[in-house]
């Protein structure tokens, strides 16, 4: 074993051990090496910025704080291939530009060869957009207000191009062939409504925190079909 994978293979023994530490001489058994050769890893990993924190003297040893750790990502080609795929063919979802970004982070810590064999095939496929999505500080906005959670001060053009300005108390996104929708409580209406992302021209926070209302709950009131939910 070459020392960058005996570097990784450590970290995965400290997680499996953990919140148990282990001591170097053990360590140095399993991989076979000497202890000041763990020692020598061990401290390079904690120079890289690997939380493993060491407990000196009898019953001592070393531990890995797994809450601020990630286990390695073993995505096959296909399954990368998969996500950049959906990706291309949604890009005018809410928040394209985070999905993006979460994309290349995906490949970034991908090893090389199922890295390579994704990218080969993701340039064998081609994919037909549907209708534009909204422009990024709408989204921006939207994502925050159901964070929060907070109503929002929107302007909304209707398919006759007529605008009106109102408050809403956002429930939730949902996708339809036509593009997607922002489902909320509309204040001026005083019922739920939906309002398709790329026809608003303006939202803003009020900051005014708001009960959440399930989406769920929301839509049956909507005249729209609406399938699974993006994560089950």
């Amino acid at each position: 074993m070459n020392r960058t994978d005996r570097l990784y293979a450590l970290v995965e023994e400290l997680r499996a051990r953990a919140p148990r530490m282990i001591g170097a001489g053990e360590l140095a058994k399993h991989f076979e090496v000497s202890s000041r050769t763990i020692e020598r890893d061990l401290l390079a990993l904690q120079e890289a910025g690997v939380p493993i924190w060491a407990q000196p003297g009898p019953g001592g040893g070393y531990g890995l704080n797994v809450d601020a750790t990630l286990p390695p990502l073993n995505l096959t080609p296909a399954e990368a291939a998969a996500i950049a795929t959906a990706l291309a063919a949604t890009r005018s979802m809410p928040f394209a530009e985070a999905g993006r970004s979460a994309l290349m982070k995906l490949a970034g810590v991908m090893a090389a060869a199922p890295k390579d064999t994704a990218s080969k095939l993701v340039s064998q496929i081609r994919v037909i957009q549907g209708p534009g999505g909204p422009g990024q500080p709408v989204a921006e906005v939207i994502l925050q207000a159901l964070i929060d959670p907070v109503a929002v001060e929107l302007t909304y053009r209707d398919a006759l191009a007529h605008e009106t300005r109102r408050v809403v108390e956002p429930a939730g996104l949902f996708g339809t062939h036509s593009g997607w929708y922002l489902a909320a409580w509309c204040r001026l209406r005083q019922a739920p409504r939906a309002f398709r992302l790329d026809r608003i021209a303006q939202v803003t926070l009020t900051h005014e925190p708001i009960i959440p209302r399930s989406l769920d709950a929301v839509l049956p009131d909507l005249p729209f079909e609406v399938a699974e939910p993006a994560l089950r």
